[in-house]
């Protein structure tokens, strides 16, 4: 890497991906950061050139090279199998943590934002829509029961529908989208064609 890496750089890492879907609060977060936006794009560079290099830690021992020891460590057993969520605190997501979940043999299944212990999720505005973000993956499942989440189309993104009400006795559905665990965007779905 052309220059050290550490917290902020991370973070410089996860909101490049969320600038395609939020860009004037990337940029204001980068800003608040100290980078520009060809700053940001060379850290993005280094990160890239880091993780794909032969001599590179894996799994949860790069999060731990540039993150340092993880704020907690605990076990969570899913059917058959036991994991381990590694967590650490980021700066720039006070109310947040960034997770990696990791495997039986030492291999990273999931890397995303999570709401921190012992922290709820602020409700929706006036039954509006979640705010981007303000919310993660989880918090769905809190607010909107029978949420429903959607394949993956990239290793960093996720999707998720639920239903809500519209204030006029019906229901509205939406799907939300996600970049590292982290709301980026709430749009309507179209209803089912006949």
């Amino acid at each position: 890497m052309t220059q050290a890496f550490g917290v902020v750089e991370f973070e410089l890492v996860l909101l490049r991906r969320m600038a395609d879907f939020q860009p004037a609060l990337v940029d204001r977060a980068r800003a608040g950061l100290g980078f520009s936006a060809t700053g940001m794009r060379q850290v993005n560079a280094d990160w890239q050139r880091f993780v794909r290099s032969r001599t590179a830690p894996r799994g949860v021992a790069r999060l731990v090279a540039v993150l340092g020891p993880q704020e907690s460590v605990r076990e969570q057993r899913t059917g058959d199998l036991t994991c381990r969520l590694h967590q650490w605190r980021l700066p720039l997501w006070p109310g947040l943590r960034f997770e990696a979940v990791e495997g039986p043999g030492g291999g990273v299944w999931q890397e995303w934002l999570v709401r921190a212990a012992g922290t709820a999720p602020p409700p929706p505005a006036g039954g509006g829509e979640p705010e981007p973000w303000a919310y993660v993956v989880g918090d769905l499942q809190l607010l909107y029961p029978g949420v429903r989440h959607l394949p993956q189309d990239a290793p960093s993104r996720w999707a998720s529908e639920f239903t809500a009400p519209d204030g006029s006795g019906g229901v509205r559905v939406r799907r939300a989208r996600f970049v590292h665990g982290l709301l980026q965007e709430v749009l309507p779905v179209p209803p089912a064609g006949p």
